[in-house]
């Protein structure tokens, strides 16, 4: 899994994210070598550490040329009790799962909560990222739903119907966005949706008054899990793609 795949779009970034990309600096150094006039870009000293470059510009530190290190896109199927943050908190990090070099440069593109497993999506690509999570794209998420009550032929179709029109969550100013609901069993559901809102599932189903006891998300737009708990891989390019 030592492999890395090129960005897929031209990409923009800030000056002290690009400096770090190209060398081995924390943030912290990066800012102290634009600040102190070491960085050029196109022939320009810039101390403006937000200062946004691209894939086009010619970026020298102390006269020499930078490159930055291609973006990483992966998939993994995240275990219960950790948590989708670079860090550990009162769960493990999901990054420990990860074997690959500057893993402090990764975020995660859709969180989930530490009790959900299943998909998530890892890059350094803010760019890429943004375009999954905004609401705007209405990227769908497709979660298989365990219930804590079971629900008769005729709630399922009353509950799939609340749910493609949309419900009231409590301290939402609008409608959930419809979404799909398919049935596996009495206790056992797939649904679709195309935003995040926070506990979203969790909180639909207690609306209509059940509780989720467990949640797992198989699939995001078109990538969908196929690898172990705890597992990951690298995003194909067609993968990669579907997002822009």
């Amino acid at each position: 899994m030592a492999r890395s795949f090129p960005s897929p779009v031209l990409f923009i970034m800030r000056l002290d994210k690009f400096v770090c990309k190209s060398t081995e600096f924390t943030k912290a150094e990066a800012i102290r070598c634009i600040h102190s006039g070491e960085v050029s870009v196109n022939d320009q000293t810039i101390i403006d550490e937000a200062t946004q470059v691209h894939e086009n510009n010619t970026v020298l530190l102390h006269g020499k040329p930078l490159t930055a290190r291609p973006f990483r896109y992966l998939l993994m199927n995240k275990p219960a009790g950790t948590v989708c943050s670079n860090i550990d908190e009162v769960y493990p990090s999901l990054f420990r799962y990860l074997d690959i070099e500057n893993v402090s440069e990764l975020h995660i593109a859709g969180r989930l909560d530490a009790d959900t497993t299943g998909l998530v999506l890892i890059t350094d690509d803010g760019r890429w990222s943004f375009g999954i999570t905004q609401p705007t794209r209405h990227c769908p998420k497709v979660y298989n739903v365990t219930l804590s009550r079971a629900l008769s032929a005729t709630q399922a179709d009353d509950i799939a119907k609340q749910f493609r029109h949309g419900i009231a969550l409590q301290g939402e100013a609008k409608l959930t966005r419809p979404a799909i609901l398919d049935i596996i069993s009495d206790k056992q559901v797939r649904l679709t949706i195309t935003e995040g809102k926070f506990h979203q599932v969790k909180r639909m189903f207690a609306v209509v008054g059940n509780r989720v006891v467990a949640l797992h998300r198989e699939k995001i737009g078109d990538v969908r899990l196929d690898v172990d708990s705890g597992q990951w891989r690298y995003l194909t390019q067609d993968e990669i793609r579907s997002f822009l």
